[in-house]
């Protein structure tokens, strides 16, 4: 390729009239000529580049900026007093005892998982790994909260299998624990699967790091895989057919693309990250996911104390003849970039030749107050780093209530009709429990290996996933993501407390203390005021909830545009809780079976709730009405209970209710557990109700006969209603459930367990 004769940063002030393609990247009008405005000329082909993927909506926020300011004005002093690092790092770090420090983050991958199922969940899970590396913890386990569309549709059945196929690859190949999630169908998501992954780490508290270049003179090294043509625009709107002008591009077009993931090149990165981390010969640190080196040096020295000095020459490629503009916005698996004291070089660049990774000086941090960035001896890119990384537009999208959430709100679930015998309550229940989204996900969860590694206490099929962290101590966390969103449809900030209920009572349900909150907020395009609508009530419902509960969010991450023309999904706010066990022992598991008698005891209350629920899809294909109410201070004092039960050996078994009732928790207790039970209803309330209503607050724990006496007395000092509901019997093989109907194991085996492999397998 020739060398250009003039710099291109003196080309564009030569030529300020050449048309460039920032329409095709994504780039409004106002946005262009403001770029224009912040350079004082018009931008070179790698500073578009730069500003158009920076400025995506993936990784500038622009829609949602303005509404997740709400998170901090929320988030008191005592929220706080935990967080090591939260909104705005690459992964949010609350401080767990001990020296321990915890790390964990959602995020989405959404759209390439659609485009290319396999690499889209792979690379998902690879992205999602580096970020908790780049704060310098171990990763150690992840978890996916994934939707499709309808399961019996032609393309939900090419979608899924890829996706978990690309989750258990790329995971199992670094041996990494998958230790939760969701596997939710609905016909919103269809052309639109949610693929959203999450990871958690631990380091010791000293141990953390941060993204930022400080200190001039420091280098700035490139390591990890070498830099390809994939991946361009795959998290961001890079979607010209060509780059013309300044770097000759030769009309090479630049289609989307989805990253291609090396899982083997990950584990060795993660391995030799961790060393230069031990050793201290890392200042700061940045993991390459979207935007590849145009995030990575426009992040660190915006986060810095002065500017800094790329050059692209030096960058390892994989690709002949590649522009600067494909070098910066390439989003090529497996890369980290390290700011590193120039007496540190040497001893940095001996580990990374111990674990044959490949690692390059490309720059280092200067004086000034830019971030420049030269290509065959040429300028290419000279822009104020803080422009590209942190100052893209915010816009203040208009909002409105739909008009009409009132009619579906009114279209209540009353007039549906209920089964009211025996007969009908059995065929009921056998049908709801086989239904797609209560059946067992044992057909996906299978494919990840749960228990690598040795220090996986709880998975899948339990409420939370539980991992030790100090195997000396056996302090541990427990992990939890939820989201029914179809109560979010209903009443956006309603049904987000909701997941977050749910997230927080899972966590609890384990013995777990919550602690923390990630979220993933999935939306349809922000250009529609009734999805803003959505959203502004999503933020503020999960940021009060939060205040009230005491527990902050530590970060998260926006993903819209889901959605096909006018139709949009289901409004989805995964919500992530992270919750702390001093000792991994005295965890609760799910299953019920560990001797005769136990008394099954429902806590909470039971109401005629059914708006949004699992029976008025299965059994209806309806959605109307309210989601059930939310009670945060009784999910605090519910999660108490639990914890204090957990810690005194008062509970043997427990399991949350919530999608399909009652009656899905006594099913999956009893199949967890291959253990049977007697059940005994309130006679003086509807079988229907106390079987498939979907009201809040409410857990079933088995309890020993020696400890029932303490355990209910506890729990009426405490106001927290309780019901005996049944008894656990090991030597039955069936579930009772008096004056309504009996139920062998193999029986509700066969119907929970084979709906998925009879659609996938």
């Amino acid at each position: 390729m020739d060398t250009p004769a003039v710099d291109t940063t003196a080309l564009a002030e030569q030529t300020p009239d050449q048309v460039q393609p920032y329409a095709e990247l994504g780039l409004a009008d106002d946005e262009y000529a403001r770029i224009r405005e912040i350079l004082g000329r018009r931008p070179t082909d790698a500073e578009l580049a730069m500003y158009s993927v920076m400025w995506s909506e993936h990784c500038s926020y622009k829609s949602s900026k303005k509404h997740l300011a709400y998170f901090g004005e929320t988030t008191t002093p005592e929220m706080r007093s935990k967080m090591l690092a939260g909104i705005g790092e690459n992964a949010g770090v609350v401080d767990i005892g001990d020296g321990w420090a915890v790390t964990f983050k959602v995020e989405s991958h959404n759209h390439p998982s659609y485009v290319e199922p396999y690499q889209g969940a792979a690379t998902g899970v690879g992205g999602i790994v580096r970020d908790i590396l780049a704060m310098g913890a171990r990763p150690l386990a992840v978890a996916d909260p994934l939707r499709f569309g309808p399961a019996d549709a032609p393309d939900t059945r090419r979608v899924l299998p890829g996706v978990v196929a690309g989750i258990a690859g790329y995971g199992n190949c670094l041996g990494l624990p998958n230790i939760g999630g969701e596997v939710v169908f609905d016909p919103s998501y269809a052309g639109n699967p949610l693929v959203n992954a999450l990871c958690v780490g631990a380091m010791r508290v000293e141990d953390l790091h941060l993204a930022h270049a400080s200190g001039v003179g420091n280098k700035i090294i490139l390591f990890g895989a070498r830099t390809g043509l994939d991946g361009i625009g795959g998290v961001s709107v890079l979607a010209s057919d060509t780059f013309s002008g300044d770097e000759n591009s030769g009309g090479r077009k630049k289609l989307p693309s989805v990253q291609v993931g090396d899982p083997f090149t990950e584990k060795v990165l993660i391995e030799c990250s961790l060393e230069l981390f031990a050793k201290k010969l890392v200042v700061g640190i940045q993991d390459l996911g979207g935007a590849g080196l145009a995030c990575a040096t426009s992040e660190l020295a915006a986060a810095g104390d002065g500017g800094m000095h790329i050059d692209l020459d030096r960058v390892p490629l994989r690709a002949e003849g590649m522009t600067p503009a494909e070098i910066l916005s390439s989003e090529s698996q497996e890369r980290m970039c390290a700011v590193v004291r120039p007496s540190d070089v040497d001893a940095f660049m001996e580990v990374c030749r111990k674990w044959d990774v490949t690692a390059t000086v490309i720059g280092e941090v200067t004086d000034g107050d830019r971030l420049v960035i030269d290509w065959h001896g040429q300028t290419v890119v000279d822009v104020p780093p803080r422009t590209v990384a942190h100052q893209g537009p915010v816009y203040d999208r208009p909002y409105a209530r739909p008009a009409e959430q009132d009619d579906l709100q009114a279209d209540t679930p009353d007039k549906l009709a209920r089964p009211s015998t025996p007969e009908e309550l059995r065929e009921t229940l056998l049908r709801m429990i086989s239904s797609p989204n209560l059946a067992s996900k044992e057909w996906v969860t299978q494919q990840y290996d749960r228990y690598v590694r040795g220090n996986t206490v709880l998975a899948q099929p339990s409420d939370s996933g539980m991992i030790r962290i100090d195997e000396s101590t056996g302090r541990g966390v427990a992990v939890a993501t939820d989201c029914n969103s179809r109560y979010v449809y209903l009443d956006p900030y309603v049904g987000t407390q909701l997941a977050l209920a749910e997230a927080y009572r899972n966590v609890a349900t384990s013995g777990a203390t919550p602690m923390a909150v990630t979220n993933c907020l999935n939306f349809g395009s922000p250009r529609d005021p009734g999805v803003m609508w959505q959203f502004e009530r999503a933020v503020h419902g999960l940021a009060d909830g939060c205040a009230q509960l005491g527990i902050p969010v530590t970060g998260g991450n926006v993903s819209f545009y889901n959605q096909t023309g006018d139709k949009a999904i289901l409004p989805t706010p995964v919500v992530g809780v992270l919750g702390v066990i001093d000792d991994v022992r005295r965890r609760i598991p799910t299953g019920i079976g560990t001797e005769p008698g136990e008394s099954l005891l429902l806590l909470g209350e039971t109401h005629d709730e059914f708006g949004g629920s699992a029976w008025a899809q299965v059994i209806h294909d309806h959605l109307g009405g309210l989601p059930p109410k939310v009670d945060l201070e009784r999910e605090r004092l519910l999660a108490e209970i639990l914890v204090a039960g957990s810690r005194d050996g008062m509970i043997s078994a427990a399991h949350d209710v919530s999608d399909g009732g009652l009656a899905q928790t006594i099913v999956e207790m009893a199949l967890i557990g291959q253990c049977g039970a007697r059940i005994v209803l309130d006679p003086d309330v509807d079988p229907f109700v106390q079987l498939f209503s979907e009201s809040a607050g409410r857990v079933l724990v088995a309890v020993p006969r020696t400890e029932e006496l303490r355990f209910t007395e506890m729990c009426s000092a405490r106001g927290l209603p309780w019901r005996k509901t049944g008894v656990v019997d090991p030597e039955s093989n069936a579930v009772e459930i008096q004056d309504v109907a009996d139920f062998s194991l193999d029986e509700l085996r066969e119907a929970w367990e084979g709906t998925l492999p009879a659609l996938f397998a």
